[in-house]
């Protein structure tokens, strides 16, 4: 749901100045970022992934993101959410968050949302979006931001850690499995390892997935699995097919 032309934000010189690097890469140039600036990112949790993804997303120019968390700050976050420090410990991640990001790049809109993600808000707090993030830590969520993406037909980009793995994918509806196709079962919640360099990678791995989506540059982690294993440093991919029986998406 990127604005229509009449209303697209136009690039600044400073946002000329700040993102020059990045406009050099092959495919990327001015018209690029201005995409990023009139994209619009749903970034759920801001967690071990959700940090890490939502700055790349800020400093990488998306003009708009909205962070979504209903936790407070616990003092054994700290090991990987890295927008939340000792001092924000017992005040709302979406808070900490915000107050981060507001500093990291204050020329973008950032926006909060503090509360829970269930079947009574996720398709309103997530739609006039183009992006959703999903940095959450249980698949039940995990599976409602899924059949947001689907109804509203927006890319869905998934991650998932647990002590030196990570998973990844990115879902475009009607043309890719849904998160539903891809795990049909929702794996058990457990308090779980994690080194706090595991989402780091993976979140910004997500950031990476977006900007592809949105610039149609390269070939993102469609129909597959991208699978990442820290502790022998290899990454593997397995092919993954759209269910004609999914509950989700239907094979659709």
């Amino acid at each position: 749901m990127m604005q229509n032309a009449e209303t697209l934000k136009e690039l600044t010189d400073y946002d000329l100045k700040r993102y020059a690097r990045q406009m050099m890469i092959k495919g990327f140039g001015e018209e690029g970022q201005k995409k990023l600036k009139n994209t619009r990112v749903f970034v759920a949790g801001v967690g071990g992934l959700g940090c890490p993804a939502s700055i790349y997303l800020a400093v990488a120019g998306f003009g708009h993101i909205t962070i979504a968390d209903m936790d407070v700050v616990d003092f054994s976050n700290l090991n990987r959410q890295i927008l939340h420090w000792d001092k924000d410990v017992g005040e709302a991640k979406v808070k900490s968050g915000y107050d981060k990001l507001s500093q990291i790049n204050p020329s973008i809109e950032i926006e909060r949302f503090h509360g829970k993600i269930d079947e009574n808000s996720v398709y309103d707090i997530t739609k006039g979006y183009d992006i959703i993030i999903d940095a959450m830590d249980n698949f039940p969520t995990r599976y409602l931001l899924n059949r947001a993406a689907l109804k509203h037909r927006i890319p869905f980009i998934h991650a998932s850690v647990w002590g030196l793995e990570g998973r990844l994918c990115t879902i475009i509806p009607g043309e890719t499995p849904c998160l539903e196709c891809i795990f049909p079962h929702a794996p058990p919640r457990e308090v779980f390892p994690i080194l706090g360099a595991t989402p780091g990678v993976l979140g910004t791995l997500q950031v990476t997935e977006a900007v592809k989506v949105v610039l149609g540059i390269g070939k993102p982690v469609t129909n597959r699995l991208l699978l990442y294993d820290g502790e022998y440093m290899e990454f593997h991919e397995i092919e993954v097919k759209k269910n004609p029986d999914c509950p989700a998406c239907g094979g659709k």
